[in-house]
């Protein structure tokens, strides 16, 4: 049993690269006044969030997604500095390209994160370990940026692993160590774990993985349903999931958070200037969407999401706008509710080009998430 399962972990050797306080650590390399001071990369407002926050600003508290008032109010030394989507972006493709020298079997989870499948490498190095170093070394000697890195057999293990010794670290588990590495670890390590699954956890009795591990999985559906079977794999360290290179494009959009509530009228020039952005975005690449996704969310926090799709592409801007424009004329609320946020956002993507992909694929536009 032991055999077999040390057999499905290690038939991989993957690397999860994670970039170190990615766009605090952008700010800190382009402005000398700012190293080794606590910098928080978040409009300041009161609907603001945390973008990110350098190692020194999380020694008080702050943490990415956090209200930037929340974070003021731990740190209030802190300096405040507005997102720079376009220079956090050119760093980002800097560091895939260090990744092209290793492997073309890369995944991008975000600007700052991707895995990469290096079980057999271009530069012809011995081991995962070594190219993990390498590429290491040369995201700070070109980049002048760190980044911690996690080796694993697996795409589940080698994310777990690439947190365990941040910052600009690296962590190895072997196939033959995932087992009792694992068993002591809390739940909510588990990628995908929140507080809510992990507090219905802590119901049955669940606090540590090794307490998944102990149950049949029986039981495991009946409390967790069709994440059971999830579940009970990833207590075993067993995740078959590839790296999946040239991921199609799901979804891109842009959203505004306002600083104060707005009728909806008023959202239209947050519409117009939203549609204008993605549509660079996406024309960026030789693919075309043919729905068109409109969100918003009101005063009382209620999401609302209204879409069109069309049975051509999207050919214009115009078509974009308009389309988003008359999607919220349609919402159908009162005239006197009120609005928190509004989105618009590109979906159902064909691909034209198999060859022409890029790290934009996993991402979604944050530059104009708050005001």
């Amino acid at each position: 049993m032991i055999d077999e399962q040390i057999t499905l972990l290690g038939h991989r050797k993957i690397v999860h690269v994670d970039m170190d306080a990615f766009y605090a650590s952008v700010e800190q390399r382009d402005d000398p006044n700012l190293r080794g001071r606590p910098v928080v990369v978040a409009w300041k407002g009161k609907r603001s969030v945390v973008c990110a926050a350098s190692y020194e600003a999380r020694k008080f508290g702050v943490r990415s997604a956090m209200p930037a008032v929340s974070a003021e109010r731990l740190c209030p030394h802190a300096i405040f500095i507005p997102p720079d989507f376009t220079r956090y972006k050119a760093a980002s493709q800097g560091v895939r390209e260090i990744f092209t020298r290793h492997t073309d079997h890369i995944e991008p989870l975000s600007l700052d994160e991707a895995y990469l499948d290096v079980t057999q490498n271009k530069q012809g190095l011995p081991t995962a370990t070594l190219v993990a170093k390498k590429i290491r070394q040369e995201i700070w000697d070109e980049l002048h940026l760190t980044a911690s890195a996690g080796i694993a057999p697996n795409k589940f293990l080698a994310k777990i692993a690439s947190d365990w010794r941040k910052p600009n670290g690296q962590f190895v588990i072997q196939p033959h160590e995932a087992q009792s590495f694992l068993l002591t670890l809390p739940v909510g390590r588990i990628p995908g774990v929140g507080k809510v699954t992990e507090a219905r956890m802590a119901e049955v009795g669940i606090k540590l993985v090794g307490d998944i591990h102990a149950m049949d999985i029986a039981t495991l559906e009946q409390a967790f349903g069709s994440y059971a079977q999830r579940l009970y794999e990833l207590a075993r360290g067993i995740d078959h999931n590839p790296v999946v290179s040239n991921r199609v494009r799901k979804q891109i959009s842009a959203e505004d958070t306002f600083p104060d509530d707005i009728p909806l009228e008023a959202c239209n020039v947050h519409i117009q200037r939203l549609a204008e952005k993605i549509w660079k975005a996406s024309n960026a690449n030789a693919r075309g969407a043919k729905t068109i996704v409109l969100k918003l969310k009101t005063k009382e926090f209620q999401s609302l999401t209204r879409s069109l799709t069309s049975r051509e592409r999207i050919e214009s801007c115009e078509v974009l706008t308009d389309t988003a424009l008359a999607l919220c004329a349609k919402v159908g609320l009162p005239q006197e509710q009120l609005y928190r946020l509004v989105g618009v956002g590109l979906s159902n993507f064909e691909r034209e080009n198999a060859e022409d992909e890029s790290t934009e694929d996993s991402f979604s536009l944050l530059a104009e998430q708050i005001l």
